[in-house]
């Protein structure tokens, strides 16, 4: 398939709205259709993703597509973990080791406003709101579009489709039902619930700004992450139900309690507690698994419509522009032959993103009960310390997710190897520097090779 003249774009969301701007860039005429208002014009939905966690997968995605200088300005580093134990002390735990290795706190909202205003100032490119999928003719290639507003109907042509449309993709529905093949949602049985820690008297933050903050309590937990204006974005994870669950909290008597006994030290910074917990939503986490990503050379998924993941590594977002700055090297490779491209694409990315999407389900696991294990510290000590003696051969895996541009499916792999190594060295010791340097060297040089 040569470059194709029209190339239609459902869903205007982060990943939509940067994979637009990367395609207008190469001189593509893009028109993108998006469910929702104009976020420029209407306040974001409460509850839903206030900020997010902006690491180097998705810094490499917007430096590509020439928006980086212009998000620089939103970012908030976060350096590391603070810990809140049950009673008030706290623990700072680094992400990384060296000075550029922070993840960075942004404004979804912000974010994507930004992106849309680029595809906006593009000479050939098309926003247009308020339209939901009605159905799609792969073969005749048109999309019939339902005006959200006035409930009218239009039939657009398109020489290419592309599915960016969330985890509950309409486009994907189609195409699977067109093709065949897997189309998969597994959620988890818990659920979140967004809150807010307002900036303190004078607009300063009331907690540490240059961190993530977690309440870890074992099959539960609760974080918060920094907005510029001295806020901080609280979200709560619950199971659904049975013990410490969402259905036990019914009344503002039962919320209260449940925070008196479990955060006693973020219910004092939530003062709209109870108002933002009834009033908020609930949101649902799952992970989307699906296959084919394609169908012909007429349309492809991408982002979250192909394989949706949970957001326990901040990685939902960094994936999906992956999935853009990936999809724009094969073009060049390829000399802008879709056909080939596409082919390519959902070979080579499926086994990653199902890579990620296992490592999102593990970390959760990590962020509520581990961090809080001495021996999950003593293996992370250990871990910094192997990676400064072999610096081309063991990379703490979180590092290799946040901090590097590795295929996932390699960072899993070498993480289940390094997990191995770590757990031999730490039996029988209390502190990190007794580990064995002699035995730690031999299994690196035996199982690691070194990395590009």
């Amino acid at each position: 398939m040569t470059k194709p003249k029209h190339i239609v774009v459902i869903g205007a969301g982060l990943v939509g709205a940067l994979l637009a701007t990367m395609l207008t860039r190469r001189g593509y005429r893009v028109t993108i259709f998006e469910k929702r208002p104009d976020l420029r014009k209407v306040k974001i939905a409460a509850g839903k993703s206030i900020n997010l966690a902006l690491a180097e997968r998705g810094i490499h995605g917007l430096r590509m597509a020439g928006l980086f200088d212009e998000i620089e300005p939103l970012l908030i580093p976060m350096r590391g973990r603070q810990l809140h134990e049950l009673d008030g002390t706290t623990d700072f735990s680094p992400y990384g080791q060296r000075p550029g290795e922070v993840i960075y706190s942004v404004s979804r909202g912000q974010l994507n406003q930004i992106m849309l205003d680029a595809v906006e100032q593009a000479s050939d490119s098309t926003l247009v709101f308020n339209q939901e999928v009605r159905s799609i003719d792969f073969d005749a290639r048109t999309v019939t579009m339902v005006d959200t507003l006035d409930k009218k109907d239009q039939t657009v042509e398109f020489e290419f489709l592309i599915g960016a449309d969330g985890s509950g993709s309409a486009v994907r529905q189609s195409l699977i039902k067109k093709v065949g093949g897997q189309d998969r949602s597994e959620f988890l049985d818990h659920d979140y619930k967004e809150l807010n820690i307002p900036a303190g008297a004078n607009g300063e933050f009331q907690l540490e700004r240059e961190a993530l903050h977690i309440w870890p309590r074992g099959g539960f937990m609760l974080i918060a992450l920094p907005n510029l204006d001295g806020s901080f974005t609280v979200t709560l994870f619950l199971p659904r139900k049975g013990e410490n669950s969402f259905e036990q909290l019914q009344s503002p008597a039962d919320v209260l309690a449940f925070f008196k006994t479990n955060f006693p030290d973020a219910q004092a910074l939530i003062p709209e507690l109870v108002d933002d917990f009834f009033s908020n939503p609930t949101g649902q986490m799952g992970t989307v698994r699906c296959w084919p990503w394609i169908f012909r050379d007429a349309a492809m998924l991408i982002g979250d419509a192909a394989h949706g993941i949970v957001p326990f590594h901040g990685q939902g977002m960094n994936c999906g522009f992956e999935d853009c700055s990936q999809w724009c090297k094969l073009l060049d490779q390829h000399h802008d032959d879709w056909g080939a491209a596409m082919q390519e694409f959902q070979t080579n990315r499926k086994p990653d993103t199902d890579a990620i999407a296992t490592m999102a389900l593990e970390n959760y696991v990590v962020m509520r009960d581990s961090v809080r294990d001495p021996n999950y510290q003593l293996k992370k000590e250990i871990g910094f310390e192997l990676e400064r003696m072999f610096p081309q051969q063991f990379i703490p895996r979180y590092s290799m997710v946040m901090f590097h541009r590795i295929p996932y499916q390699i960072v899993l792999e070498r993480g289940l190897v390094q997990e191995k190594i770590l757990d031999k060295l730490v039996r029988g010791i209390h502190h990190a520097k007794d580990f064995d340097k002699t035995r730690a060297e031999s299994a690196i040089k035996a199982s690691l090779p070194p990395l590009s």
